[in-house]
């Protein structure tokens, strides 16, 4: 009589508490209520599949978990791993979101091979220019490559202070002949 007593208090113990739940979901955010149903049943089923074949959980399953944490009280509902594994899964995933979001933006770097190539060519043949280099590659080995990377990856003398182009002894010498002609002329 005893033993049937306590089972009837156990269960009365059992229907308050759910009672009680109950009528805490109703005033809960209807999100949040859809998200611990979720992820609870996404337990559920792991659980499930673990009985049949024991094996870890997945990057989806980790990533699920810890977006849906996000939403509701997860500390309750927690079952299949402890608290603080289920921070180190939510931790992981934000570190590999920042690795993805911090990796380098634009294109990759040509080759070293031909990096070499085009700093040897230029070294060569010092009257050609990006552009001569870059169809020289397209024309002679079927690189196509832009001047402009070209530029990038050429070795660049040093040139005098204050100066990008070339040195004005070196124009006069080269238009010597047209700068007196012009000035014959204009006399």
């Amino acid at each position: 009589m005893f033993r049937q007593l306590s089972k009837v208090i156990v269960a009365l113990q059992i229907f308050a508490f759910d009672g009680v739940s109950m009528c805490a979901a109703l005033v809960r955010n209807r999100t949040a209520l859809a998200a611990e149903n979720l992820f609870l049943r996404k337990q559920l089923a792991l659980f499930q599949e673990r009985e049949k074949r024991p094996r870890p959980t997945t990057a989806a399953d980790r990533f699920a978990f810890a977006r849906l944490a996000r939403l509701f009280d997860w500390r309750s509902a927690l079952v299949i791993v402890k608290p603080a594994t289920l921070i180190s899964w939510h931790r992981a995933a934000f570190r590999r979101f920042w690795r993805w979001k911090s990796r380098p933006v634009g294109r990759p770097q040509v080759s070293a091979g031909l990096r070499r190539l085009i700093r040897r060519m230029a070294a060569e043949n010092p009257t050609w220019g990006e552009e001569r280099i870059a169809d020289e590659l397209l024309l002679k080995l079927q690189i196509r490559i832009s001047p402009r990377t070209v530029g990038k990856y050429l070795k660049h003398p040093p040139y005098p202070r204050g100066s990008k182009d070339q040195r004005w002894s070196t124009f006069l010498r080269n238009h010597a002949g047209s700068i007196v002609a012009c000035d014959f002329l204009f006399v």
